[in-house]
């Protein structure tokens, strides 16, 4: 595909099939996203993905036990403290759009609940990226890998492999940092579920909007 279609194409996929990724495209998708630009080419993204079945799935049932056995979060770098205005609207919206997909009633707490926990189950991807920082680095490492992930999951897609980025997995750093064997000193920023997606699934039959270029920029003449 050409980087628009790309852009216009991608979407956060929640439902994979079981059939993994051939190592030489994952490599080869990594190679791709190596070219992101950053502040005085520091390259601060420190990656780690589950290439097999088998490492994935040891990664997936540790963060659903300690997910779902009510772990409190602890990321390394704060999460929003607050959404407000549109930024409030667009969240609920999304949420909206995706719990009406899967069917799920705004009163059926359980069944959110058990959507959540999906976050910590990799939605069953047969892989997952995660993406860590030198502490040192701040704010602008943070931005640096952002533009990581963004090259990452286009690169992936025109691969024929879909994507879905994930904050949450940034809530247990400490649980993910021992079972990689990560230094303390390298944050945690997010993650990526990865594979091909499940398109029977209705999950990854919705859509979220984005505003027109009018809501997000300034012309100054």
């Amino acid at each position: 595909m050409n980087f628009e279609n790309l852009m216009r194409q991608r979407y956060s996929a929640r439902a994979f099939l079981k059939d993994p990724v051939p190592p030489g495209i994952i490599r080869h998708i990594l190679d791709v996203a190596q070219k992101t630009p950053s502040w005085c080419n520091t390259q601060p993204w420190e990656v780690c993905v589950t290439e097999t079945p088998e490492a994935t799935d040891a990664l997936r049932q540790k963060l659903h036990a300690h997910a779902a056995g009510g772990g409190e979060p602890h990321p390394d770098r704060p999460f929003p403290r607050e959404y407000v205005g549109v930024h409030d609207t667009r969240r609920k919206e999304c949420g909206a759009a995706l719990y009406n997909a899967l069917e799920i009633a705004r009163e059926d707490r359980e069944a959110r609940q058990r959507q959540m926990l999906r976050n910590y189950q990799l939605f069953g991807a047969p892989h997952a990226l995660l993406v860590f920082c030198h502490e040192s680095l701040g704010f602008y490492g943070g931005v640096d890998c952002g533009l990581y992930i963004q090259a990452f999951m286009l690169a992936a897609l025109d691969q024929g492999v879909h994507s879905v980025a994930q904050a949450s997995l940034a809530a247990y750093p400490d649980l993910l940092r021992e079972h990689l064997d990560v230094p303390a000193d390298r944050h945690l920023l997010f993650g990526c579920s990865f594979g091909y997606a499940d398109e029977r699934d209705p999950v990854n039959r919705y859509r979220t909007d984005r505003a027109g270029i009018a809501d997000a920029v300034t012309f100054v003449r």
